[in-house]
């Protein structure tokens, strides 16, 4: 199993998972947590820049956890088999362990909105 994490500055989660393009790709075997890599991706493979029809590097995760997406977000995930799931926790390896405690806390999804304000967490802005 494989889990992506949104995480723009590299140390805490973060949202705006559609112009994301820091995520921590965590290896998951029988429950216990293995390797941990960063995948930075270009700005035209962000989920925001791409084809939802199309192949894109994170097609082979199972998982993805972020501080914030949108129900189209949500939906192109589950198009592709993978769970999309949006948490106020912001420390990355405490997210996984909950999630495969069954204990991530999950928000739920809010409207999208393009415009944000300055005390939000959005990967675009750091």
């Amino acid at each position: 199993m494989k889990i992506a994490i949104t995480s723009q500055n590299k140390r805490e989660i973060t949202g705006h998972a559609g112009k994301c393009r820091k995520f921590w790709i965590y290896e998951v075997s029988d429950g216990k947590v293995g390797e941990r890599n960063l995948l930075e991706l270009p700005k035209e493979q962000s989920f925001h820049e791409s084809s939802a029809n199309g192949a894109h590097p994170l097609d082979d995760i199972n998982v993805l956890i972020s501080g914030g997406m949108g129900m189209g977000m949500i939906r192109r995930l589950e198009m592709k088999g993978i769970e999309g799931i949006i948490t106020s926790e912001t420390e990355p390896d405490k997210a996984v362990t909950s999630y495969l405690a069954g204990t991530l806390e999950r928000l739920v999804p809010q409207p999208h909105h393009h415009g944000h304000d300055d005390n939000q967490t959005c990967c675009q802005h750091s």
